[in-house]
Parts: C-alpha cells; structure tokens; sequence
C-alpha cells in the first residue's frame, strides 16, 4: 500500500498494511532542525511579520520549497496537512499590506483599533481584542438576509496547490474547506459564551447563515487533488466541553451535521475533526455529526485511546496515540511507552493512525520527536 491506500483504510475502519503515521503539523524549530536552514514555514509569528512587511513572496516560496523537502525526507510520514495554519492558505499576489503599529513590547494595534499580542508559549501573534465585535449589537434580523460571498482570489492557494502537484501521488492530503461552522461564537471567545445563553436564538440564526456560506466557499477551497477535509476549531477545555451537552446538541450539532453533509455529499471526501480537550460528553454528537475521524487524543485532558478504541473503535477513526506533553517535557521512555500503549490498544482491526495529542509543536524536544520516528521505523519497518 501506498500512503493515499493505508490512510484512506483506517478511515474506513479497514485494517491497513501497516499503522499510518501522520502529524497535524511540525513547527519551525523541528524543522528547522531536519532541514538544517532557517524556514518560514509553521513559523507563524515570523511568517506574519513578514507579510505585515510586504515580503509574501519570500514566505510562499518558503512553505513550498520547505514543505516539499521536509515530506521528502521524513517519508514514513504518510499525511500533509495543509490546513494547519501556517502552511496553507497565503494572502493574495497582489496583496498590499496595512501593518499594524507597534504599541508596547510584543503588543500591535492595526487601524480598526484591533490589537494583537505575541505568545511566546504558541509562537504565534493573535488578535486579543477588536472594538467592533465587542461593541455591536447582534440582532435577528442580521442573520435573515441572503449572504454574499465572492469568489477568493485564487493566488491565495498557490502553496497548497503547488503541494499537491508535487507530493499529491505519494502522500495522503489534507486540505482546507469552507467554514467550519462549529460553534458561533459571535464578538469572540467570552462574548459568544455570553451569547449562547442569552440569545440562543441568534446564534442558532447566524450559525445558519454561515452553513449556506460555508457551503459556498467550499467550491473554492476544496482544491482537486486532496484526500480530505480537516476542521479544527475546539469544543472542549481540558475539564469538558465549552457548553452543555444539550446546547451543543441545540446550536452547535446542526450546523456541523450540515457541513459535513455538503462536503460528502458534494466532494466525496473523508472529514477529519481536529479537537483539543476532553471531549467524551461529546463524542456520540462527533459519531451522529459524521466525522470519520477524531484527531488530537488529549490523554492528559482524560482522553484514553484504550477506552475511546472499546467504545467508538468501530464508529470513527482515531488519530493520536503519543503525549504532546511528553514531547515537551518526558522522556524517550515515555514516548515509547505512550506508542506501545497505542498501538496495542488502537491498532488492531484498522481505523487508527498513530500521531501525537496534538502536534509537533513549539518547544518539543527535537531528540524525542527522532524517537517517535525510531518507533515509527521499528513498528513498520520504513526508512528514515
């Protein structure tokens, strides 16, 4: 089997040739390390930077070449996932940048009054406020008329089509859809918690709205040539979902049902949900929602492959199966004893594919990540 082939059989629950290893993404300083050169790619503060300083040809030159060469060299990885952040979607050709001004020490404010902040912890700048969202009034009658939605330009898509051109025969691809439409979380975060309670019919309006959108967007970001669709945004914290069970089931399990729905029904590709936290209150909605496969198995969020395999193993697909945690701070011991647990309990019958919690991310040990590609080489014999 190729990497398409065994992927493609966990996700029917089918039991592949041999476990299909894959990452939701690798960041900058593993790769960078792989690579042996600096690189732009899932370098995401460095990478927005650059394009607040006119310099995105120079980042989507980056993502291409780095991309190619780094699932060149790590060939027992079967899966590209491009629609992680910050190895995707790019901003147009034409693009002319409006950079935000610095106000404090890793602090920005743009022109709307939107600020932004770096995290050293996600390597990442994000948007931590925005006057607009928090200070207007969502009403009904917001979410009744028709949407426009225009066409993206299609330079925007320069990396991941480039990508499938190059590794689309050999590896399985992941690629970007329209809107998720998960939960709506109107004004951000805070406010759209506040929302859900107070106007739950809004929410439960605009969430409509944006499946007829999404819907739409999906002619343009479903690129011929990928494998599959990933959404990723988060329903749980560590202790349990973001909501009740019943809310979900209310505002949130339409709208994911229905997308779903249009990208099989129209695309006839698999739909991986990429979700942090402890999601067991939610993973008969995940079952009835139509995802073929649940990535980011948090077990120190309470999330143990052994018993999601017991209940759900002939259900979904699992993608996951080593601590993130122990990439940041175990040991090779650890890592080892997370992938024999795995394995031994994932594994058997198909619809499993090894993968950490959550990612490679910022900040993992570069000599424990070798290890996971040492397990990977033992268990399936490929080379390295």
């Amino acid at each position: 089997m190729n990497s398409k082939e065994r992927v493609l059989k966990a996700l029917k629950l089918e039991q592949p040739d041999i476990v299909p290893y894959g990452e939701y993404a690798i960041d900058f300083d593993t790769v960078e390390k792989i690579l042996g050169h600096e690189t732009y790619l899932r370098a995401k503060a460095k990478s927005k930077i650059a394009f607040w300083e006119g310099r995105r040809n120079e980042v989507v030159q980056s993502w291409k070449e780095d991309i190619v060469e780094l699932y060149t060299k790590l060939d027992c990885v079967d899966i590209v996932n491009l629609a992680a952040e910050a190895s995707g979607l790019v901003p147009p050709a034409d693009y002319q940048p409006d950079p935000p001004k610095k106000i404090a020490d890793n602090t920005w404010q743009d022109s709307e009054g939107r600020i932004y902040k770096y995290s050293h912890v996600t390597n990442d700048i994000t948007m931590i406020y925005d006057p607009k969202k928090w200070q207007r009034e969502y009403i009904l009658a917001d979410f009744m008329v028709e949407p426009k939605v225009e066409k993206p330009d299609e330079s925007i898509f320069e990396v991941i089509d480039y990508i499938i051109a190059k590794l689309g025969s050999q590896k399985f691809i992941i690629g970007p859809a329209g809107n998720e439409v998960g939960m709506v979380l109107l004004g951000g975060m805070d406010r759209g918690l506040i929302e859900f309670v107070e106007n739950p019919e809004v929410v439960k309006a605009a969430g409509q709205q944006l499946v007829i959108v999404g819907n739409i967007e999906d002619r343009y970001y479903i690129r011929k040539g990928i494998d599959a669709v990933m959404w990723g945004q988060d329903f749980a914290y560590n202790s349990g979902p973001m909501v009740s069970p019943k809310m979900f089931e209310e505002l949130v399990l339409p709208n994911c049902k229905a997308r779903v729905k249009h990208v099989k029904e129209n695309f006839n590709l698999p739909v991986i949900k990429h979700a942090c936290g402890n999601n067991w209150l939610l993973m008969d909605f995940f079952v009835d929602i139509g995802y073929d496969c649940y990535q980011s198995i948090q077990a120190s969020a309470g999330m143990d492959i052994k018993k999601l395999k017991e209940k759900y193993g002939k259900k979904i697909c699992l993608w996951g199966g080593y601590s993130y945690e122990n990439l940041v701070s175990g040991t090779k011991e650890d890592i080892k004893k997370d992938i024999e647990y795995a394995v031994r309990n994932a594994a058997r019958d198909g619809g499993f594919i090894l993968g950490s919690s959550h990612s490679v991310g910022v900040g993992v040990q570069y000599d424990l990540f070798m290890t996971v590609l040492e397990e990977v080489d033992r268990l399936r014999n490929c080379s390295l």
